[in-house]
């Protein structure tokens, strides 16, 4: 998609420009990411996901910010989405994440994808032990 298909704030409408507005004072940040410029063209997805991401992204959860942002890289990382990975590994490193973490990550992610594509291939039984 190229940057035409982006939707600045001075060309919103009243309802992307108050999703943009909430994500700019909730990031504490003066513009928008291309990711939520592309949302805005479809303003109900724009706001549902934005909404979605601000609760299951708030700080104040059970699992520390860094963590989420973790997790976000080892998934974006797995479903191939480099616009994710780029996004959410700048979040991290705000987050306190350093360049051994984030080489650790790798190192997980790589053996976690290579154990579940084995036990997938060999179709491993879940031993007994494992369940509730």
């Amino acid at each position: 998609m190229s940057s035409k298909h982006l939707i600045e704030y001075e060309h919103a409408s009243p309802e992307v420009r108050a999703v943009f507005e909430d994500i700019m004072a909730t990031r504490r940040v003066d513009q928008v990411n291309n990711f939520w410029k592309a949302l805005a063209r479809h303003p109900e997805t724009l706001r549902r996901t934005w909404e979605s991401l601000k609760e299951v992204m708030a700080p104040d959860g059970a699992l520390d910010p860094l963590t989420k942002e973790l997790l976000y890289i080892a998934v974006s990382v797995t479903n191939n989405c480099g616009y994710c990975v780029a996004s959410h590994t700048a979040a991290a490193r705000k987050a306190g994440m350093t360049e051994a973490m984030l080489g650790e990550l790798m190192a997980v992610i790589g053996m976690a994808n290579e154990t579940n594509r084995l036990a997938v291939g060999y179709r491993v039984p879940v031993d007994a032990a494992f369940e509730e």
